[in-house]
């Protein structure tokens, strides 16, 4: 098992997560974080920090997709291990639909 980073940071990226994981496993997007499935010790410690809910266990159904989008930036995003401000638009987007097909951005955020 891992935990991964889900639809729900895009446009919140919330870093609270990054600041108690004790094998620092975050990877900064444009407008979002994920989680390197091959670093995270499982531990579960990030999961209870993140206001949005956006990390969940890979083990809950139905979240393939997002084992593979973590997978994928975590390899190209630099590495995040220190806390920073919300989005602006942070409780704007939060609990929004379509978040992925709408506002995902590839783009790299700028790590620490």
């Amino acid at each position: 098992m891992t935990y991964i980073v889900t639809d729900n940071c895009i446009k919140c990226k919330y870093t609270d997560c990054v600041e108690v994981c004790p094998v620092d496993c975050f990877y900064e997007g444009e407008n979002m974080l994920v989680i390197h499935p091959d670093e995270c010790i499982d531990c579960g410690v990030c999961e209870p920090e993140c206001p949005a809910d956006a990390i969940k266990p890979d083990t809950e159904p139905g979240l393939e997709k997002w084992l593979e989008v973590n997978t994928e930036y975590a390899s190209k995003w630099p590495n995040i291990t220190v806390k920073k401000d919300q989005l602006p638009e942070a409780e704007e987007f939060d609990g929004k639909q379509n978040k992925y097909e709408e506002h995902f951005s590839a783009e790299p955020g700028s790590g620490d």
